[in-house]
């Protein structure tokens, strides 16, 4: 028996994983269990997730030989085990920081991540696409998609499922099914959770080689039989599918050509490992569904698995979470919808499965007949809210900036093009930070800026936001407003001005040399800049855009005018953006100001804090003041805007 002083320290490769006693797995699954928590509650990260498939990952890089046979994780934020399993258990202090390891996984970090991760549902297209690639190549190993039952909800995973190859006998698909996709599962394809002893024992029988080959040569007999064209083999394939209904609630997947083992108790070595043991043998695509329960190990988790999906630093003991402070974008949204909506009865809120995280589930909780979690299914989302729209009601569909990408043709062509009233709530716009490239919101500007009938708007603190949303309530055309995970305290000289459409408003006038133009949230850093000009004898007026779409460059230019040296900051993509826009097509009559544009530069943003992704694009207060004082001395290349005439 191995020492109990450790099991993982023992574990610097897969291969030291195999050769451990197998008696020896759930005290390795509790190790790495406390590895994890440990990790974040310093770093904050994905915690339910990771702990719900310990027991899952070990399973699979016991059976399986990575990076020969690939397995790819969907969505990606449950992979903390599988990293500590490949080698990276001794990094795992720098998860999410900058320079240390992802959170998600990251193929410059290992040969066994097999493909960033960071949307829900693309696991399968993948697998397939690799499966593909390696009989043409003739390269041998087996590609297995771990995917949530929330995220087979996606359209992506559901193409991907009717499409593949029958006859790819390297294909496995992981169901991890925890009820759960961020939080609970209002939309999802639901599964029994019972475990009978005639289904238990009759996913065993038809997981076998045996059976998969003795069915074959059965339907294969069958076939030739000369009975009225083949009706004797459409008989026996009816009758097999009508037993099978009475042992299985659904039988979606063996309807579609798939082997079917499960369900396996994902908790559970003395079951996992012999279900994909015998998936590897199976010579067609196999099904494997594995029940695990989100959060496992640490009770708080356990108890609440949404809270706990994704969180900040905590206290291991209580599991608190030190408070933010000031009030965040998404509060301010929050608290103001349920004011709105007990003013307009037509009010509805829409969510893809991110209740939670848009500030949603106060607005369930009172109205929830007003509300609609559609799951893991962004499209479907917008889609659902150009329903509601034609429908006569008030749909507001909030959803992060990094998954509004998945659903730009439905923004277009389902509600922009019919010009239907519907309000996007984007959170999680511009520089999110320590969940890195996939997640940070920097291109929802340029997607969305040449949509047709489409008002993009940006505040710049929770006023402003009050402010658009009144007013996206009273439009008969699709308004979407962006906002960033930060905080919306206003931190201003003036009083909020009226809104005005395509026009923005001070929020710092002393008539000074230079103007900071915000389209967003930065105009907290630009205040900041602003105050260290002025200990360099520079005097620095802000303007908060507000409206990125429509924009009224006629007035701006009066404005920007007045100004010798104007400098435009915003927290997207400079590229496609606001500041390239106004730096190509602004025409000044009369004086001609020294303009340029600050945003984020043409790659994309590693993970880290968001105030350390700020600065390293430049975006921070201090950067902010170097670039107006570069400007004003000349040694700054600046781009000059034509005149009009």
């Amino acid at each position: 028996m191995t020492e109990k002083k450790g099991l993982l320290p023992q574990i610097q490769s897969l291969r030291d994983l195999k050769a451990l006693p197998v008696q020896d797995l759930p005290q390795l699954a509790e190790e790495i269990r406390r590895r994890i928590i440990d990790v974040v509650s310093e770093n904050g990260g994905h915690l339910a997730s990771s702990l719900g498939i310990v027991e899952l990952t070990i399973a699979l890089h016991r059976v399986f030989h990575s990076p020969v046979d690939k397995i790819i994780w969907d969505v990606g934020h449950q992979c903390y085990a599988h990293k500590i399993l490949t080698g990276r258990n001794e990094g795992m202090d720098s998860l999410r920081k900058l320079g240390g390891l992802s959170g998600f996984p990251k193929r410059k970090e290992s040969e066994h991540d097999i493909v960033e991760t960071g949307h829900a549902s693309t696991s399968l297209s993948t697998a397939l696409g690799i499966s593909v690639a390696q009989a043409i190549q003739g390269v041998k190993g087996k590609v297995v998609a771990v995917i949530g039952d929330g995220s087979l909800n996606g359209g992506m995973a559901l193409e991907a499922l009717n499409q593949a190859d029958r006859s790819r006998n390297n294909i496995i698909f992981i169901l991890n099914d925890n009820r759960m996709s961020i939080g609970k599962n209002m939309g999802a394809i639901s599964y029994s959770r019972s475990i009978g002893a005639v289904s238990s024992q009759l996913s065993r029988f038809t997981s076998t080689t045996f059976y998969q080959k003795t069915r074959d040569k059965i339907d294969k007999g069958l076939s030739l039989v000369p009975f009225f064209n083949g009706l004797l083999l459409e008989l026996a394939i009816r009758f097999k599918k009508a037993v099978k209904a009475v042992f299985y609630k659904d039988n979606l997947f063996s309807d579609l050509g798939y082997a079917y083992i499960g369900p396996v108790d994902g908790h559970s070595f003395r079951k996992l490992i012999p279900a994909l043991q015998s998936a590897c043998r199976v010579d067609k695509p196999v099904i494997v569904h594995v029940l695990t329960r989100k959060g496992k190990g640490y009770p708080h988790s356990e108890i609440d698995p949404t809270l706990y999906h994704g969180v900040r630093p905590f206290s291991i003991l209580d599991g608190k979470m030190p408070a933010q402070q000031g009030r965040s974008f998404t509060e301010v949204f929050s608290s103001f919808l349920l004011s709105m909506a007990e003013e307009n009865r037509d009010l509805v809120a829409i969510t893809a499965a991110m209740a939670a995280g848009t500030g949603l589930s106060p607005f369930q909780d009172r109205f929830p007949g007003r509300f609609f979690d559609v799951g893991i299914a962004e499209q479907h989302a917008v889609g659902f809210a150009a329903g509601l729209a034609a429908g006569g009601l008030r749909p507001v569909a909030a959803i992060y900036s990094t998954f509004m990408q998945r659903a730009v043709d439905q923004v277009i062509h389902d509600v922009a093009l019919p010009n239907l009233p519907v309000v996007f709530m984007v959170d999680r716009a511009g520089i999110v930070g320590e969940d890195g490239e996939t997640h940070q919101g920097a291109f929802d500007i340029p997607l969305f800026r040449s949509v047709p009938n489409l008002a993009l708007l940006a505040p710049a603190d929770g006023e402003e936001l009050k402010m658009m949303f009144r007013w996206s309530l009273t439009r008969q055309h699709p308004v979407m407003i962006r906002y960033p995970k930060d905080n919306a305290e206003r931190v201003f000289t003036l009083e909020p001005q009226p809104l005005q459409e395509g026009r923005g408003a001070f929020l710092k006038q002393d008539g000074g040399d230079v103007l900071l133009v915000s389209a967003g949230a930065l105009a907290a850093r630009c205040a900041a800049a602003a105050a260290a000009l002025a200990e360099d004898a520079v005097t620095a007026d802000i303007l908060s855009l507000r409206f990125i779409k429509p924009l009224d460059l006629t007035w701006f230019t009066d404005v920007a005018g007045t100004y010798e040296y104007v400098v435009i900051v915003e927290d997207g993509a400079a590229l496609g953006g606001i500041g390239e826009y106004i730096l190509s097509s602004a025409a000044f009559p009369g004086k001609k100001p020294v303009m340029i544009g600050l945003g984020i530069a043409d790659h994309f943003i590693p993970h880290g804090s968001r105030d350390e992704c700020l600065s390293l694009n430049g975006l921070d207060a201090e950067s902010i003041r170097k670039k107006v004082l570069s400007l004003m001395t000349g040694k700054l290349r600046v781009v000059r805007p034509h005149t009009a005439g």
